[in-house]
């Protein structure tokens, strides 16, 4: 697959020759899911806490004696039943996530990788460089890429100008190649990248 670069200044640069073995996949939807259900799990607390009646204070005597009373028996005040008592079947703090293989992984980020470049949403500079870090910048680059939509730029190493520029804005966000995952790909409408960033994704799913 070949995509046009393009420089800031918005003139074409050159062709690139993608890798189709990453950006021209069939994507497997099955599997992408399970990948995007595995970060979103990851992002639950899982926090939740109820006592059960062994873990509530108090209620080691026994309220009255076994017969004669004319009550029903009662061997604690923190069984569920009373007040004050223990809650049945109580959650407790628990980790939602779970395991998914390399494979896997991989295979879901190429999907989403192609997905991108498969419905002409992925946009490619030669290099993303702000002389600044104002909102003002990014929001023109936007506008002159003719972009709509959440916008998400991936550039090879740390760009603290991009990343500050962006942060204000709702609909357009900065990681790094190395942090490149399935769930921000799918979320965003288009996928602005450099081609640093390109070599790193394509030589470490090679």
């Amino acid at each position: 697959m070949k995509i046009s670069v393009k420089n800031m200044a918005l003139e074409k640069v050159k062709d690139l020759t993608l890798d189709d073995s990453i950006w021209n996949i069939e994507a497997n939807q099955q599997v992408l899911k399970k990948m995007i259900k595995l970060q979103l799990a990851a992002t639950r607390q899982g926090t939740a806490k109820a006592k059960t009646r062994s873990e509530v204070s108090g209620g080691g005597r026994k309220p009255w004696k076994q017969k004669d009373t004319g009550r029903a028996r009662q061997g604690s005040t923190r069984a569920p039943q009373w007040r004050g008592g223990g809650i049945v079947h109580a959650v407790s703090p628990r980790d939602y996530t779970f395991d998914i293989n390399k494979k896997e992984r991989a295979l879901a980020l190429k999907s989403a990788l192609s997905l991108k470049a498969q419905e002409k949403a992925l946009v490619v500079l030669d290099s993303i460089k702000l002389d600044n870090l104002k909102t003002k910048d990014v929001k023109k680059l936007i506008k002159d890429l003719k972009l709509e939509g959440k916008i998400l730029f991936v550039t090879k190493d740390e760009n603290e100008n991009l990343f500050m520029a962006t942060r204000n804005l709702g609909y357009a966000y900065h990681i790094m190649s190395e942090d490149i995952n399935c769930l921000d790909i799918v979320n965003a409408d288009v996928l602005v990248i450099d081609t640093e960033a390109i070599e790193k994704i394509e030589e470490v799913l090679k």
